[in-house]
């Protein structure tokens, strides 16, 4: 809590003015540290940060809804983030650009017990559907349903916070959306109560990053943001070549994280993370805007520009 509240501190001092070197080069997470980050741990603990002239600062956050709000008002200078999110905060106009993609595929899912009776999305009519936040996850099962002739009135909706694996293992729901097929099947499986997960992007749901990293759209000409994403690069090449260091680079002076879930998310994320940090697909974009669009989540498709860039 102490860390945290002078993180918070740290930011309210934070001006929006071009970095001058010597300055912290503050990196927001997305959540509490989790193999989704090993690129950034990997890079810090090798030094390529400190190689590309960066003192990068990794902060948890204690909102995660704080991060991009937090760069789009000059308070950092990268955060991880989420693909559908970005779409819809430039479409509330927050001057937000990404920069960089951490997990270049869909880690969420719609989850079900393995051997329960669901066999087909078809099957979830007259079923209940446990979430954790509504709209997005909203727009990926009516998009899932609608291949099955299905729409959201044939199930019902149960908001169960974040408690998604527990709340599908005691049957208070028949299925949930926006488990991460990293996290919560490992969860599942440990505890004996294994699922069965129907990934989106297979179910009528274009591909999108689940991760990636954005700054302020004002800053995009600071040379240390192409730096970083170089060294995520190198890091995220080490972690391909060399896992098992790699996972003992990840947990050095981290104790907490060294546990089979732990270990088993680390092993399902590594095939994910992008090997291309800077490289970026417009059409993916614009693909995801019109979706966006189609579900009701913004209004307008904007040209790829408007998201994302690739950083010289």
């Amino acid at each position: 809590m102490i860390r945290l509240f002078l993180a918070a501190l740290l930011f309210s001092l934070w001006p929006l003015t071009t970095a001058v070197a010597g300055e912290k080069f503050v990196v927001l997470l997305d959540w509490f540290t989790n193999p989704d980050h090993a690129p950034l741990y990997v890079a810090q603990g090798l030094g390529y940060f400190t190689d590309a002239g960066l003192d990068v600062e990794l902060i948890a956050p204690a909102d995660p809804n704080d991060p991009p709000k937090l760069v789009a008002a000059g308070q950092a200078d990268i955060a991880i983030s989420y693909q559908p999110q970005l779409h819809v905060q430039v479409a509330e106009g927050l001057p937000l650009v990404r920069v960089g993609t951490l997990v270049a595929t869909p880690l969420n899912s719609l989850v079900v017990m393995a051997d329960g009776p669901i066999q087909s999305i078809a099957d979830l009519k007259g079923k209940t559907v446990g979430f954790s936040v509504g709209g997005f996850e909203d727009a990926l099962l009516r998009a899932m349903l609608a291949r099955y002739g299905l729409t959201l009135d044939d199930i019902t909706l149960v908001n169960v916070n974040f408690s998604l694996s527990p709340a599908l293992i005691t049957g208070r729901v028949d299925a949930v959306i926006g488990a991460f097929r990293n996290f919560e099947l490992n969860q599942m499986d440990i505890v004996g109560k294994p699922g069965r997960a129907f990934y989106v992007e297979e179910e009528g749901v274009p591909v999108y990053d689940e991760l990636i990293f954005i700054a302020h759209r004002d800053r995009l000409d600071d040379p240390r943001l192409r730096a970083f994403i170089d060294a995520i690069e190198a890091a995220t090449l080490y972690l391909v070549n060399h896992p098992d260091a790699a996972w003992k680079l990840f947990i050095e002076g981290r104790a907490e994280l060294d546990d089979d879930l732990n270990r088993r998310a680390w092993r399902d994320t590594l095939p994910r993370f992008a090997l291309r940090p800077a490289a970026y697909d417009a059409a993916r974009y614009e693909r995801f805007a019109e979706f966006l669009k189609d579900q009701g989540l913004i209004e307008e498709a904007l040209p790829a520009e408007a998201y994302g860039v690739e950083l010289r």
